[in-house]
Parts: structure tokens; sequence; C-alpha cells
């Protein structure tokens, strides 16, 4: 691909995002996302042959932000003394990423379209959320040989920190819609959610 035609597939992918966000899968048209593109409709269907293989496309792509995220939670240190401190900072940056609106708008659109595409929806899950959760696992499985957590079950202590601190917001702003959280909420929900992993993996 040559770089005036990967920009213009940039340009498709950026215009598909938004008009998917904005209207949904079925309330976009090619002609809405060539229009926002300030391409040709021939031009979109010459990238992605069809309205499914860009949905794919830009659904896919959005696990590859997850990377920074996996790295963050491989990161850990084994520090008696700062865990909690260490545990609410992941949490906080943890909390950030997974709440903003466009994720949130994202999730929605995927579960909306689950029973469409359900392929798709597992493999966004999987090479997602589900990398984080594993990675999480392996952490707290190093975290507990070296003494600082107790997790017999790392997998399922993974997911309950997780559900711990995504319970509220997420749920809130998947029914409200739009940010539902400040800064300061988001603090609040952290401290928390690691006093209560910490009263059962400590």
């Amino acid at each position: 691909m040559d770089e005036r035609s990967a920009r213009k597939h940039q340009a498709i992918l950026e215009a598909g995002t938004t008009v998917f966000l904005n209207k949904g899968y079925a309330g976009t048209s090619m002609d809405d996302i060539a229009k926002l593109a300030a391409v040709s409709k021939q031009t979109v269907y010459k990238h992605f042959s069809d309205k499914e293989k860009l949905f794919a496309e830009i659904v896919l792509a959005t696990t590859d932000r997850i990377d920074a995220m996996v790295d963050l939670v491989a990161d850990i240190p084994a520090d008696a003394g700062a865990l909690t401190e260490n545990l609410t900072q992941l949490a906080r940056q943890f909390l950030t990423a997974l709440t903003r609106p466009q994720v949130i708008q994202l999730r929605r659109l995927v579960i909306a379209n689950a029973d469409a595409f359900p392929e798709l929806g597992a493999a966004w899950y999987e090479q997602g959320f589900e990398r984080v959760l594993a990675t999480l696992a392996d952490t707290f499985r190093r975290l507990t040989e070296q003494g600082l957590l107790k997790t017999p079950d790392p997998l399922l202590a993974a997911h309950h920190f997780s559900g711990l601190l995504l319970w509220i917001p997420v749920n809130r702003a998947m029914f409200h819609g739009g940010p539902q959280h400040s800064a300061a909420d988001l603090d609040r929900l952290a401290e928390g959610g690691i006093r209560a992993f910490l009263a059962a993996y400590a």
C-alpha cells in the first residue's frame, strides 16, 4: 500500500469509527463513512469489501491499545512496603483507561451486535480484556510466590480485582451514557476497591 492509499485507509478507519459509534452498526452506511472520510464510496469499497469487514477491522484494531495496559499490569514491583500504594495506582490507571467515553461506546456497540457477529465479540474480548486478566493473574501469582499476596486461584483474584473496580462505573456508564464519574470519584473507587481486594488477598 503506497503512502496515499495508506492515508485514505486510515481516514476511512477514523471516519468509520466515528460513524459507527454515533449511529450504531445498523444505522451506518458506507455513504456516511465515505462522506466523512472525504473519499468516494468506490474508494471505501476498494479498501473494505463490505461494511462488516470495515466494522471488524475497527473493532479489533482497538485491542492493540491494550498493550500499554498489559505492560502496566505486568510491572507491579514486589515491594511489600508499597504494595497498597502500587496496587492503588494501578487501579486508578485501570479505571481511567476503561471508563473513557470511547471505550464505553465501543463496549456498547460490540454488545449490541454480539448476536449478529458472535465471533467478533469473542475475539474483541479475548484479544483485549481477557489478555489483561491473564497478565494480572500472572502478576498475582508472582506476588503470591514472593509472599506479598495469598491468591490460591490467581485468575479468580484477577476477576475479583477487576470487578471491585469496574462494577460501579462501567454499569453506570453503560446504562446512563456519557462519563459519569469525576477524577475524585475514580480515586475513591480505586482506594475502596483495593481495600476490599487486600482484605481478601493480602
